[in-house]
């Protein structure tokens, strides 16, 4: 759920194959901004002046490559947007923290990823600008999902610090050929009943392992880790409690999902491919796995990584076993100290908008967070030709309707990298799983205090 830095680079290649003709909406109210001296001078665009906006990033929006820099600026000339950019998302955030101390250096837009998103809920939520005092806010809450629009306000729900971009709802990714040559079935609607819960999942790779036809050196799914990340994520709690402290011991996410995790490595269906290491990306064509949970935006990397001759090959099954959930997805803020912020909230609400959101999909790239945009035709009756045909838009809308998502607290991403780890050495090492757990629970004691 939290890792999207190396996602957007995927994702965008999706942006740039699926350019093309997309409606310009206007680009906020002519009162989108709640600190102009006079807002009925400010204009659609938040200025008359003519003005530099910059965007801090992390990694590949798609925002340029998929032509809304362009658009924007056909639709307010005076308007110039110039990308702020730092490839890893953890250097990013590192940045942020240290201008936002300063309360200097400070982008007219900054991105928040999933990952820190409650840090700057509970702890900046004043350094940007709140979303539920800007004249359109009750218009932009109604279009967001309404878990995306909680992760990024206050508790008593007073302060929101963003407007979401994407989300990532996941579904499950796999080659049918694979599936087909070790004689088991392979048609999505069959896999959606036969994936319904992740016992029912292991099961059936188990029967993959056991198939004689199957290639030599493939496992059924990419890694233990992969498992846990996506299940733990299926409880009423996973690393945070409902106060957003940590309390992994407590979870019934982490529980479940290192139940899950720990058997399947145990039972030898996995391949023990650390994702996004040169090795799991050879295995998208080599064969080495035959699925893996698939957020929306793993199409694309998925295309990018096993290329055209692999066009057929893939498909999407319409469920992820346990129940529906998110991995990845983003925010755009204003700081209350950029200096030029009116222009700013201006563009955030352009670009949140169900037009540009629906620009960003094209075919399966970014998954919009506006749920007017999912319901969109252009979204929900899109299909896939490279993964089989599969009615992609309907298949992530439907999870995406069904989502609930547990509390997200300031240590998610370091506690899943302790649990992950240790599920590595299960998988690799051969360590038990009660070793591993306790390691994984000392390390996390490091990091929490």
């Amino acid at each position: 759920m939290l890792r999207s830095t190396t996602r957007r680079r995927g994702a965008a290649l999706l942006a740039v194959a699926a350019l093309g003709a997309f409606v310009l909406a206007g680009c906020g109210s002519s009162d989108s901004s709640a600190t102009s001296a006079d807002p009925a001078d400010a204009g659609p665009c938040g200025t008359t002046a003519d003005t530099t906006l910059t965007v801090g990033l992390f990694g590949t929006f798609g925002f340029k490559e998929a032509g809304l820099w362009d658009a924007y600026h056909k639709l307010c000339p005076n308007i110039t947007i110039k990308e702020d950019v730092v490839e890893q998302s953890a250097d990013y955030w590192t940045r942020l923290k240290t201008r936002l101390a300063s309360s200097s250096g400070l982008d007219d837009v900054q991105a928040i990823e999933i990952g820190f998103v409650a840090d700057v809920v509970q702890n900046h939520a004043d350094q940007f600008v709140n979303w539920n005092s800007v004249p359109n806010a009750a218009a932009d809450k109604a279009e967001f999902y309404p878990w995306k629009w909680q992760l990024a306000s206050t508790s008593d729900g007073s302060s929101t610090v963003g407007l979401g971009t994407d989300i990532g709802p996941e579904a499950i990714c796999y080659r049918r050929d694979l599936l087909k040559q070790a004689g088991l079935p392979s048609d999505p609607s069959t896999l959606a009943q036969k994936w319904s819960t992740w016992d029912d999942f292991i099961a059936f790779g188990k029967q993959y392992e056991a198939s004689s036809t199957k290639p030599s050196g493939s496992h059924f799914v990419d890694s233990a880790a992969s498992i846990f990340s996506t299940a733990v994520y299926q409880g009423d709690e996973a690393y945070a409690n409902a106060d957003g402290q940590p309390d992994v011991e407590n979870s019934d996410g982490v529980k479940n999902a290192w139940s899950y995790a720990s058997q399947a490595a145990q039972d030898g269906i996995t391949a023990g491919l650390q994702q996004f290491t040169p090795a799991w990306n050879k295995a998208f064509s080599s064969g080495a796995f035959a699925a893996l949970a698939c957020p929306t935006w793993m199409m694309g990397y998925i295309q990018g990584q096993a290329g055209d001759a692999y066009a057929g090959k893939w498909d999407i099954a319409p469920v992820l076993p346990g129940g529906a959930t998110n991995w990845g997805g983003s925010w755009l803020g204003v700081p209350t100290h950029a200096a030029n912020k009116d222009a700013a909230i201006a563009l955030v609400e352009w670009l949140s908008a169900k037009d540009q959101q629906v620009t960003m999909w094209k075919d399966g790239g970014h998954f919009p967070s506006n749920s007017d945009a999912a319901a969109a035709p252009a979204v929900s009756t899109a299909k896939s030709a490279y993964f089989s045909n599969a009615p992609v838009g309907q298949i992530f809308g439907d999870i995406s309707s069904q989502m609930k998502i547990p509390p997200i607290g300031l240590y998610d991403t370091q506690i899943q990298q302790a649990l992950t780890t240790q599920l590595t050495n299960v998988e690799t090492k051969g360590t038990s799983p009660d070793d591993a757990f306790q390691a994984a629970l000392d390390a996390i004691a490091q990091v929490t205090g």
